[in-house]
């Protein structure tokens, strides 16, 4: 069998003409036909050419892998028990779900970031579904009381920006999105900012600590699940310019007068804006994160991709050497912004793979002593079962899950219905739970009890709907956890799964289900 679906998908808006009869392979029509328009990836391809690397709609979507890996979350279960409860009287009336804890705390010093529930929001930078929503997804984050993070390019791409002798002076486009979340802060989380190549030659982490207030970093090694990215269209020929300035790679060269001509004549309606490589060097990464320390930064964060384990070996050794306060690492296959669509699905280590080899290089060095910094698991995370079992396989060094697809999702239905709402156009499935905003969202009463009538109605429709969508994962995770038997989410352990096959036994160290408790049940049994 292919784990992959090459040669269409919905995300490059490509078919195939006989979709029953097909090379697994190659992805094409078994018979190719003479006389088709091209609906394929090749024949759309011959026709629009770079276009198709990128999944489609440009700048209004999130988009993730296709490919169906081998081992995923799906290949565990979770172990319960009727027996006992840890971190909690062994009480029918007093061990029930709604007890159970979700918050926790991560960071090397003595001030803590806390957070009500073990969840960051990764970075979302300068694309614009992330700018056209983000005040639901950092609103939500701060309504959940969790970490978000502000992508890259932020600053350059801000046309108001003030830039001069190349660093950034002042972006009201970062502000905003500081403010967005500022706006419901109730003392959990926090709002970090991410510095790629282009943004640490900007100074834009400098400018974040120092005329933001910001208490957190971000450095980044490569594009999060992929290994370049970084991609933004421009519709116009100043806007190209501006940014190629500012020191991006823009496509075609938008200072050739030959390209300038082109564009004019329409041969062509949008330039490609690429961020650079960045290239790891530990001496220069412990050199940047002593100056970020110096610059004021309270917490500094490290975010890698799904490199290889070599790569994966070193941010763990970085991390732990510097003292980091958050280590996230993002598996292959989830995915925000718009990268290479075949780069998606064919690049690096997926999530449970990643995850499996991340445990093994925490214990060696914890096993040596070493400081182990609180780390966080990402890459299609979007239920409070995957929750469980990312937080499980990576016990107890992994303490925080990393979703950006899902709730920039729900950031964008929140949006959606609430201009029906204004607009009266809601669908009859929805009508029966009413025709306000309050009314729709189940999670309005929580927040309109814990803000107060008039905050709750300044809040943002998606940020309400963010948080809807975190309290229905928040409360099935404290079911699956009650069902458990731990009652707080520091109790999680890798045996609280149970790999149900041989081979994802072997992936990842977790037992497989015909061996768990293997002992204990000789004893009972005698």
């Amino acid at each position: 069998m292919s784990f992959s679906k090459p040669g269409r998908s919905l995300a490059t808006k490509t078919r195939l003409r006989t979709p029953n009869d097909f090379s697994p392979f190659s992805g094409m029509c078994s018979v190719c036909l003479e006389g088709c328009t091209g609906l394929c990836e090749v024949g759309l391809s011959s026709i629009r050419g770079r276009e198709v690397l990128y999944p489609q709609p440009f700048g209004k979507i999130t988009a993730a892998a296709e490919k169906d890996y081998p081992i995923d979350f799906s290949h565990f279960n979770i172990m319960g028990t009727a027996v006992g409860a840890v971190g909690i009287e062994a009480d029918p009336d007093k061990a029930i779900f709604p007890a159970v804890k979700l918050e926790t705390e991560i960071g090397a010093g003595d001030n803590k970031i806390k957070l009500k529930m073990p969840i960051v929001f990764p970075a979302q930078g300068s694309t614009n579904v992330a700018k056209e929503n983000w005040e639901g997804y950092a609103g939500g984050a701060a309504l959940c009381g969790v970490i978000v993070t502000v992508g890259e390019n932020v600053c350059a791409m801000d046309p108001n920006a003030e830039i001069v002798n190349g660093r950034v002076k002042r972006s009201p486009d970062m502000e905003a999105r500081i403010n967005a979340f500022r706006k419901y802060y109730n003392g959990y989380g926090t709002i970090a900012v991410q510095a790629n190549v282009e943004d640490t030659n900007l100074g834009v982490l400098e400018y974040a600590i120092e005329k933001l207030g910001v208490e957190a970093v971000e450095i980044k090694w490569g594009q999060g699940a992929k290994d370049i990215g970084g991609e933004v269209k421009l519709s116009s020929l100043e806007r190209a310019l501006q940014l190629k300035e500012r020191g991006y790679i823009v496509l075609p060269d938008p200072t050739d007068p030959e390209v300038q001509k082109a564009f004019k004549n329409g041969a062509f309606t949008e330039f490609e804006r690429h961020s650079r490589l960045g290239m790891v060097d530990e001496e220069s990464f412990h050199a940047r994160v002593n100056q970020l320390r110096n610059a004021g930064a309270k917490y500094i964060f490290l975010k890698t991709g799904a490199y290889r384990p070599a790569d994966l070996a070193r941010a763990v050794k970085y991390a732990s050497d510097a003292r980091i306060d958050l280590l996230t690492v993002d598996g292959a296959g989830g995915g925000t912004g718009m990268s290479p669509w075949r780069m998606m699905n064919e690049w690096g280590i997926p999530t449970v793979y990643i995850e499996a080899l991340l445990y093994n290089y925490l214990k060696r060095l914890a096993d040596k002593g070493a400081y182990i910094p609180a780390v966080a698991i990402a890459g299609g995370f979007t239920l409070e079962d995957h929750i469980f079992k990312g937080l499980a396989l990576g016990a107890p060094y992994v303490k925080l899950v990393g979703m950006g697809r899902s709730p920039m999702t729900a950031a964008m239905v929140g949006k959606t219905i609430a201009r029906m709402i204004q607009e009266g156009k809601l669908p009859e499935d929805l009508k029966k739970h009413g025709q306000s905003v309050e009314q729709i969202f189940y999670g309005a009463i929580k927040l309109k009890e814990q803000y107060g009538e008039e905050a709750f109605n300044n809040m943002s429709p998606a940020a309400i709907a963010v948080y809807t969508y975190m309290d229905r994962v928040m409360g099935g995770l404290q079911q699956l956890m009650a069902g458990a038997r731990k009652f707080d989410v520091k109790y999680i352990t890798r045996d609280d799964i149970a790999a149900l096959t041989p081979e994802a036994a072997k992936i990842t160290g977790i037992k497989y289900i015909m061996d768990v408790d293997a002992e204990e049940v000789d004893k009972i049994l005698g």
